[in-house]
């Protein structure tokens, strides 16, 4: 029988998401890459990373910070389906322009 970790999770890049991190500086690209395996490998609680955190009044979306200083990039994802293990990084860029409200 297999163990929860030993079955990956399911990550992908909304459209949106998609186009978003084609914009991202080399070194910020490189951080969501890592955030990207460890989705994959760990699940969507990713405590180890910087500022990370759930977002208040949306149930199963998380966010992180991909680096120090200013600008800040973050990363926003939420659990689409916990039976399934898939989850959706729905946001990823300036922590400036990162509307929360809007991010479903």
């Amino acid at each position: 029988m297999a163990n929860e970790q030993e079955t990956p999770w399911v990550v992908i890049f909304t459209g949106k998401s998609r186009k978003q991190k084609t914009k991202l500086p080399p070194a910020i690209s490189s951080a969501l890459d890592l955030l990207y395996g460890e989705l994959e490998q760990e699940g969507p609680e990713r405590t180890n990373w910087p500022h990370y955190g759930k977002i208040t009044g949306k149930p199963d979306m998380h966010h992180c910070h991909l680096n120090k200083g200013r600008p800040t990039y973050v990363a926003v994802w939420k659990v689409t389906d916990r039976s399934m293990k898939l989850t959706e990084i729905r946001y990823v860029g300036t922590h400036e322009n990162a509307n929360y409200r809007r991010i479903d």
